[in-house]
């Protein structure tokens, strides 16, 4: 059976590109192509696709509002993100998303087959050159907040927040309404928690841990 899809991306050149690579293969079916993010998810709610082929960066309603709605209507369709770039933020965002394929733009159009394949057979794909990086830096912070937040309560935690960000003690307190006396308090816990030594340190600390 040909693997159905869905294609979304607001360059008509882009799209046109898509759609030639993806008739080509005989095991693909084309079931629409849309410009915007809201074509792509009432294409996906009335197509039911297997797999949806998604530019993160649309007008309007971009990819991952797209990918939001989709995981609170539950709609089974798998996706594949296709971008120029990606930033920590947004493949932490994507992959809590539920992204299970990437691929950038500037890959060879084959690459984009062969990882929808993948995806279509319940694999993950995010292409190493591409997506590497950014993915070592996000399992990075997450291993650290693990760390922080075996060793802190959330209140210390909110108060390193805090630090980091350079508020004083007085500042933090009126924050937090409780007294200055209070959050030295919770900084000598902390302090004795982490083993560091003071504020810069304590800094350094929620900088590398990815507290900011």
């Amino acid at each position: 059976m040909a693997i159905s899809v869905v294609l979304a991306d607001d360059h008509p050149i882009i799209l046109d590109g898509l759609e030639l690579l993806f008739r080509s293969e005989q095991d693909f079916q084309v079931l629409a192509r849309c410009v915007n993010g809201r074509e792509a998810l009432q294409a996906v709610r009335q197509h039911r696709p297997d797999i949806l082929i998604l530019d993160i960066r649309m007008p309007g309603m971009d990819g991952i509002a797209v990918l939001r709605q989709l995981r609170e209507e539950n709609l089974p369709t798998r996706v594949v993100i296709l971008t120029v770039s990606l930033g920590e933020d947004e493949l932490m965002a994507l992959v809590r998303l539920g992204v299970r394929g990437g691929v950038l733009k500037e890959m060879a159009p084959q690459m984009l087959v062969q990882c929808v394949r993948k995806v279509h057979a319940g694999e993950q794909w995010l292409e190493k050159r591409s997506f590497g990086r950014a993915m070592e830096k996000m399992l990075s912070r997450e291993a650290g907040m693990r760390e922080v937040a075996d060793a802190l309560t959330p209140r210390e935690i909110e108060i390193v927040r805090m630090v980091a960000a350079g508020l004083r003690n007085k500042e933090i307190g009126d924050r937090l309404s409780i007294s200055e006396g209070t959050v030295k308090i919770h900084l000598h816990h902390i302090y004795e928690k982490l083993r560091l030594e003071g504020r810069l340190e304590l800094a350094l600390y929620a900088q590398t841990k990815g507290l900011l």
